[in-house]
């Protein structure tokens, strides 16, 4: 059990060769730690320059450092916080950091600064996931996307609909508390019709959602085809190097290799898979079985052929007619010469675009993990409940319910359990 009265220190910069090591500390004894190890506490938000010593009494010099403080609440944590600007040799951060238990403090946990933002109310949970979206994100989408919700574009759309729902169960009581009084029938249709509006944004937003969580997770597209038809060229084209075996044998490949690479600030996996085809060969036929397993869950399927349309050409987003310096491309396919390298910038381009679509999230902040669909899946349910029901009573309990799912997804009530899970993601340090 982690205990959070205790003042902690961790690394906050990568390891590995470096000039500069920053590390963090914050608790209650914070700011004795620092007047114990640099002499005095410096002006808040100042960055000085103060020997390090192992004691207050001429211990030993560990390090001559960038010192600063920042006294809570106006810090990350919400605490007392200090940060040690080392020269980032292992020796010099070995001895600051057995000073630092020598006085008190301990290594933190991972993910414990940012939790402790969180228990004293710097940030909610959404803000909180989007801070660790932030630190794993590889892509300029990942990035945008990452701080809209670390910045509260999320937590403002939730605690919205939160206030929207809080309004409604005011005027609910109404019709409950004064069931005698002649209220007029447009109070309790007006409330209905809110609630049928306020439902439709809910709907709208689990709507968007896949988008972005293709951008937080990337997007799967499976290369499709008879054998023979230049798939695993095809790839490893669009990827700039040999990453899948070539033949002329039919039969090559017989389990999908996966190749990642970025396209349009999104990052991209391609699955090359085994021909399709006919065979007794189990090994064949396993790995065409694992084609069509590959092609049925992608967020794309490029189908390829060459020499010959396939008799059952399917419908995919792109098809591509590849050996276009052997044979002329069909109408609506995408002529492409793997061999040659025509047609590649096309087709990249044509892919960059089924990426942005697939990835469009539109104006309003989407939600980007399973928790958030999930709790907007339990209010989207209690609304619709709500809706079906006659009895004021039952109705505002159904609007509770559904206030009650919105609060836990930014961490207002019940979420102690997701507590370890959230924050557990995170690295040692943030």
């Amino acid at each position: 059990m982690i205990d959070g009265d205790a003042t902690i220190f961790a690394r906050a910069t990568g390891s590995g060769r470096a000039a500069i090591a920053v590390i963090r500390i914050s608790g209650a004894s914070s700011g004795h730690i620092l007047k114990r190890l640099a002499g005095d506490v410096p002006a808040p938000r100042r960055a000085v320059v103060r020997a390090l010593h192992a004691s207050a009494h001429g211990g030993d010099l560990l390090d001559r450092a960038l010192v600063l403080w920042f006294p809570g609440p106006g810090s990350y944590t919400g605490e007392d916080s200090a940060e040690l600007h080392l020269h980032a040799g292992p020796a010099v951060i070995e001895a600051v950091s057995d000073a630092l238990v020598a006085l008190g403090a301990r290594p933190a946990e991972p993910g414990e600064f940012t939790r402790r933002a969180f228990s004293n109310g710097r940030l909610d949970l959404l803000e909180a996931e989007g801070i660790a979206d932030l630190i794993e994100a590889e892509t300029q989408s990942q990035r945008r996307q990452a701080l809209r919700q670390a910045d509260g574009a999320l937590s403002r759309l939730y605690h919205g609909w939160a206030e929207r729902l809080r309004y409604l169960l005011a005027h609910q009581e109404a019709l409950i508390d004064f069931p005698d009084e002649d209220l007029p029938p447009e109070i309790e249709a007006g409330l209905v019709s809110d609630l049928g509006r306020l439902l439709d944004d809910m709907l709208a937003h689990l709507a968007q959602g896949e988008q972005a969580q293709r951008i937080r997770s990337g997007l799967v597209v499976a290369v499709v085809g008879p054998p023979n038809v230049g798939k695993s060229s095809l790839v490893n084209r669009l990827a700039g190097r040999d990453a899948a075996m070539v033949s002329e044998w039919a039969g090559t490949t017989r389990d999908a290799i996966e190749v990642r690479l970025m396209l349009g600030g999104v990052p991209v996996t391609l699955v090359d898979t085994a021909g399709l085809r006919e065979t007794l060969d189990p090994l064949e036929a396993e790995g065409v079985r694992r084609a069509r397993l590959h092609a049925s869950h992608a967020d794309l399927v490029i189908e390829v052929a060459a020499g010959t349309l396939p008799a059952d050409a399917g419908t995919s987003r792109l098809q591509v007619w590849n050996k276009v310096d052997l044979a002329q491309a069909p109408a609506g396919w995408i002529g492409v010469s793997a061999k040659t390298g025509d047609g590649i910038d096309r087709l990249e381009a044509e892919l960059i675009r089924e990426v942005v679509r697939l990835t469009d999230t539109g104006v309003a902040p989407p939600m980007t993990r399973a928790r958030h669909r999930a709790g907007i899946d339990e209010a989207v349910g209690h609304l619709q409940a709500a809706q079906q029901l006659a009895l004021p009573e039952l109705r505002g309990e159904a609007s509770r319910l559904a206030m009650q799912a919105l609060g836990r997804l930014t961490g207002a009530i019940g979420v102690e359990d997701l507590l370890d899970s959230v924050f557990g993601q995170f690295c040692i340090g943030k």
